[in-house]
Protein backbone atom coordinates (compact mmCIF):
# COMPACT_ATOMS: atom_id res chain seq x y z
CA UNK A 1 0.00 0.00 0.00
CA UNK A 2 1.72 3.55 -0.99
CA UNK A 3 2.52 5.51 2.02
CA UNK A 4 -0.53 8.12 1.61
CA UNK A 5 -2.91 5.47 1.36
CA UNK A 6 -1.22 4.67 4.51
CA UNK A 7 -2.00 7.68 5.58
CA UNK A 8 -5.69 8.03 4.99
CA UNK A 9 -5.90 4.99 6.36
CA UNK A 10 -4.71 5.92 9.38
CA UNK A 11 -6.24 9.02 9.77
CA UNK A 12 -9.72 7.57 9.08
CA UNK A 13 -9.36 4.90 11.92
CA UNK A 14 -8.71 7.36 14.15
CA UNK A 15 -11.59 9.74 13.28
CA UNK A 16 -13.27 6.34 13.45
CA UNK A 17 -11.73 5.21 16.46
CA UNK A 18 -11.76 7.75 18.54
CA UNK A 19 -13.10 11.17 17.17
CA UNK A 20 -16.66 9.83 16.17
CA UNK A 21 -17.15 7.75 19.36
CA UNK A 22 -16.50 11.17 21.58
CA UNK A 23 -18.79 13.06 19.43
CA UNK A 24 -21.39 10.56 19.47
CA UNK A 25 -21.04 9.54 23.53
CA UNK A 26 -22.42 13.72 23.84
CA UNK A 27 -24.67 13.23 21.37
CA UNK A 28 -26.27 10.42 23.19
CA UNK A 29 -26.39 12.49 26.13
CA UNK A 30 -27.69 15.31 24.76
CA UNK A 31 -30.55 13.24 23.78
CA UNK A 32 -31.00 12.12 27.35
CA UNK A 33 -29.86 8.76 26.66
CA UNK A 34 -28.21 7.27 30.34
CA UNK A 35 -24.29 7.77 31.33
CA UNK A 36 -23.59 3.79 30.85
CA UNK A 37 -25.90 3.52 28.10
CA UNK A 38 -23.59 6.71 26.34
CA UNK A 39 -20.49 4.82 27.51
CA UNK A 40 -21.16 1.79 26.56
CA UNK A 41 -22.55 2.38 22.73
CA UNK A 42 -19.27 4.66 22.42
CA UNK A 43 -17.03 1.56 23.91
CA UNK A 44 -18.61 -0.41 21.17
CA UNK A 45 -18.04 1.71 18.21
CA UNK A 46 -14.62 2.72 18.82
CA UNK A 47 -13.56 -1.30 18.66
CA UNK A 48 -15.60 -1.30 15.00
CA UNK A 49 -12.63 -0.01 12.75
CA UNK A 50 -10.10 -2.60 14.47
CA UNK A 51 -12.54 -5.52 14.37
CA UNK A 52 -12.66 -4.27 10.39
CA UNK A 53 -9.01 -4.39 10.35
CA UNK A 54 -8.82 -7.37 11.85
CA UNK A 55 -10.80 -9.38 9.47
CA UNK A 56 -9.55 -7.41 6.57
CA UNK A 57 -5.78 -8.18 6.97
CA UNK A 58 -4.49 -11.68 6.31
CA UNK A 59 -0.67 -11.18 6.86
CA UNK A 60 0.75 -12.13 10.12
CA UNK A 61 4.06 -10.17 11.71
CA UNK A 62 5.09 -8.44 14.89
CA UNK A 63 2.88 -5.78 14.25
CA UNK A 64 -0.35 -7.08 12.65
CA UNK A 65 -0.03 -9.21 16.27
CA UNK A 66 -0.05 -6.40 18.47
CA UNK A 67 -3.38 -4.72 16.80
CA UNK A 68 -5.24 -8.36 16.76
CA UNK A 69 -4.17 -8.52 20.65
CA UNK A 70 -5.46 -4.72 21.27
CA UNK A 71 -8.71 -5.06 19.37
CA UNK A 72 -9.76 -8.28 20.58
CA UNK A 73 -9.02 -6.67 24.53
CA UNK A 74 -10.88 -3.49 23.48
CA UNK A 75 -13.69 -5.54 22.34
CA UNK A 76 -13.35 -7.68 25.91
CA UNK A 77 -12.88 -4.59 27.69
CA UNK A 78 -15.86 -2.94 26.41
CA UNK A 79 -18.34 -5.92 27.16
CA UNK A 80 -16.85 -6.32 30.45
CA UNK A 81 -19.42 -5.25 32.82
CA UNK A 82 -18.84 -2.66 35.02
CA UNK A 83 -20.23 1.05 37.04
CA UNK A 84 -19.90 3.85 34.37
CA UNK A 85 -16.43 4.89 36.03
CA UNK A 86 -14.88 1.87 35.22
CA UNK A 87 -16.10 2.28 31.67
CA UNK A 88 -14.78 5.85 31.93
CA UNK A 89 -11.48 4.02 32.78
CA UNK A 90 -11.28 0.95 30.19
CA UNK A 91 -9.21 3.06 27.87
CA UNK A 92 -6.61 3.10 30.35
CA UNK A 93 -6.22 -0.44 30.18
CA UNK A 94 -5.69 -0.85 26.42
CA UNK A 95 -3.45 2.14 27.21
CA UNK A 96 -1.23 0.75 30.13
CA UNK A 97 -1.21 -2.57 27.77
CA UNK A 98 -0.10 -0.75 24.94
CA UNK A 99 2.95 0.66 27.13
CA UNK A 100 4.34 -2.44 28.47
CA UNK A 101 3.96 -3.85 25.01
CA UNK A 102 5.83 -1.06 23.77
CA UNK A 103 8.91 -1.41 26.87
CA UNK A 104 8.74 -5.33 26.64
CA UNK A 105 9.18 -4.88 22.96
CA UNK A 106 13.14 -3.72 23.59
CA UNK A 107 13.97 -6.94 24.23
CA UNK A 108 12.08 -8.74 21.55
CA UNK A 109 13.69 -9.22 17.58
CA UNK A 110 12.47 -5.95 16.27
CA UNK A 111 11.12 -3.06 18.82
CA UNK A 112 7.48 -2.36 18.51
CA UNK A 113 8.61 1.48 17.40
CA UNK A 114 10.66 0.28 14.34
CA UNK A 115 8.03 -1.56 13.11
CA UNK A 116 5.79 1.21 13.42
CA UNK A 117 7.84 3.71 11.34
CA UNK A 118 9.65 1.57 8.81
CA UNK A 119 6.55 1.66 6.98
CA UNK A 120 5.93 5.73 7.20
CA UNK A 121 9.52 6.91 7.14
CA UNK A 122 11.86 4.42 5.36
CA UNK A 123 13.60 6.40 2.25
CA UNK A 124 11.48 9.07 3.07
CA UNK A 125 12.16 12.57 4.77
CA UNK A 126 16.05 12.20 4.82
CA UNK A 127 15.39 8.96 6.63
CA UNK A 128 17.94 5.63 5.41
CA UNK A 129 16.39 3.39 2.62
CA UNK A 130 18.37 0.23 3.88
CA UNK A 131 16.83 -0.54 7.27
CA UNK A 132 17.32 -3.99 7.89
CA UNK A 133 20.64 -3.61 6.10
CA UNK A 134 21.32 -0.78 9.13
CA UNK A 135 19.63 -3.34 11.68
CA UNK A 136 21.84 -5.93 11.06
CA UNK A 137 25.06 -3.57 10.44
CA UNK A 138 24.67 -0.63 13.32
CA UNK A 139 24.57 -1.53 17.01
CA UNK A 140 23.64 2.32 16.78
CA UNK A 141 20.68 2.00 15.00
CA UNK A 142 19.38 -0.68 17.32
CA UNK A 143 19.93 0.90 20.17
CA UNK A 144 18.19 4.26 18.77
CA UNK A 145 14.64 2.30 18.18
CA UNK A 146 15.30 0.55 21.54
CA UNK A 147 15.08 4.02 23.40
CA UNK A 148 12.26 4.85 21.14
CA UNK A 149 10.20 1.81 22.06
CA UNK A 150 11.23 2.91 25.95
CA UNK A 151 10.51 6.11 25.81
CA UNK A 152 6.88 5.34 23.98
CA UNK A 153 6.33 2.70 26.74
CA UNK A 154 6.78 5.22 29.45
CA UNK A 155 5.18 8.02 27.99
CA UNK A 156 2.11 5.40 27.26
CA UNK A 157 1.68 4.39 31.26
CA UNK A 158 2.09 7.48 32.47
CA UNK A 159 -1.20 8.47 30.11
CA UNK A 160 -3.20 5.73 31.56
CA UNK A 161 -2.58 6.71 34.80
CA UNK A 162 -3.76 9.88 34.15
CA UNK A 163 -6.77 8.63 32.58
CA UNK A 164 -7.68 6.37 35.81
CA UNK A 165 -7.22 9.39 38.05
CA UNK A 166 -9.22 11.48 35.65
CA UNK A 167 -12.02 8.84 35.90
CA UNK A 168 -12.42 8.31 39.27
CA UNK A 169 -12.40 12.30 40.52
CA UNK A 170 -13.43 14.41 37.68
CA UNK A 171 -16.94 14.92 36.68
CA UNK A 172 -18.26 11.88 34.57
CA UNK A 173 -19.28 14.03 31.42
CA UNK A 174 -16.17 15.93 31.10
CA UNK A 175 -13.99 12.54 30.81
CA UNK A 176 -14.59 11.28 27.43
CA UNK A 177 -13.48 14.95 25.99
CA UNK A 178 -10.65 15.21 28.12
CA UNK A 179 -9.33 11.55 26.83
CA UNK A 180 -9.30 12.79 23.71
CA UNK A 181 -7.40 15.75 24.26
CA UNK A 182 -4.99 13.69 26.74
CA UNK A 183 -4.71 11.45 23.41
CA UNK A 184 -3.56 14.55 21.28
CA UNK A 185 -0.81 16.15 23.78
CA UNK A 186 0.75 12.37 24.43
CA UNK A 187 1.22 11.90 21.42
CA UNK A 188 2.55 15.46 20.10
CA UNK A 189 4.63 15.65 23.72
CA UNK A 190 6.07 11.75 22.40
CA UNK A 191 6.71 12.04 18.53
CA UNK A 192 8.48 15.64 19.67
CA UNK A 193 10.40 13.89 21.95
CA UNK A 194 11.44 11.19 19.77
CA UNK A 195 12.39 13.55 17.25
CA UNK A 196 14.76 15.02 19.14
CA UNK A 197 16.27 12.01 20.09
CA UNK A 198 16.31 10.70 16.33
CA UNK A 199 18.40 14.04 15.36
CA UNK A 200 20.55 13.60 18.23
CA UNK A 201 20.89 9.74 17.04
CA UNK A 202 22.54 10.97 13.76
CA UNK A 203 20.18 9.26 12.17
CA UNK A 204 19.70 12.74 9.33
CA UNK A 205 23.22 13.15 8.74
CA UNK A 206 24.92 10.73 6.68
CA UNK A 207 28.64 11.00 8.28
CA UNK A 208 27.11 10.28 11.54
CA UNK A 209 28.69 7.27 13.29
CA UNK A 210 25.16 5.45 13.23
CA UNK A 211 24.69 5.93 9.18
CA UNK A 212 28.67 5.12 8.91
CA UNK A 213 28.31 1.65 10.58
CA UNK A 214 26.19 0.89 7.91
CA UNK A 215 28.04 2.39 5.06
CA UNK A 216 31.05 0.64 6.58
CA UNK A 217 30.24 -2.26 6.66
CA UNK A 218 28.29 -2.51 2.62
CA UNK A 219 31.54 -1.32 1.47
CA UNK A 220 33.14 -4.22 3.23
CA UNK A 221 30.57 -6.45 2.13
CA UNK A 222 30.91 -5.07 -1.83
CA UNK A 223 35.13 -5.54 -1.66
CA UNK A 224 34.05 -9.01 -0.34
CA UNK A 225 32.00 -9.97 -3.59
CA UNK A 226 34.53 -8.09 -5.71
CA UNK A 227 37.46 -10.72 -4.56
CA UNK A 228 35.58 -13.58 -4.53
CA UNK A 229 34.29 -12.66 -8.70
CA UNK A 230 38.14 -12.04 -9.33
CA UNK A 231 38.79 -14.76 -7.63
CA UNK A 232 36.33 -17.32 -9.88
CA UNK A 233 37.72 -15.50 -12.99
CA UNK A 234 41.43 -16.64 -12.04
CA UNK A 235 40.77 -19.81 -11.55
CA UNK A 236 38.55 -19.92 -14.59
CA UNK A 237 41.65 -18.62 -16.61
CA UNK A 238 44.04 -21.26 -14.62
CA UNK A 239 41.81 -24.22 -16.04
CA UNK A 240 42.01 -22.82 -19.63
CA UNK A 241 37.97 -21.16 -19.70
CA UNK A 242 37.47 -17.77 -20.98
CA UNK A 243 37.79 -15.02 -18.27
CA UNK A 244 34.92 -13.04 -17.70
CA UNK A 245 35.82 -9.31 -17.62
Amino acid sequence: MPVTARRVTAGARFLAGFVLPTALFYVLRALGVGLYASLLVSALVSAAPAVSSVVHERRVDGLSTYFTVMTLGAVGVSLVPGGSRFLLARESLMTGVTGVWFLASRWTDRPLAYLFCKPLLQGRLRWPDDWEHLWQASPRWRRMWRVSSALWGIGLLTDAAARVVAAYTLPPDSVPALGLALYAVTLVVLNVVTSVYYVASGVYDPRSPLRREGADRREVADRGVVVRARGSQREIARRGGPEVS
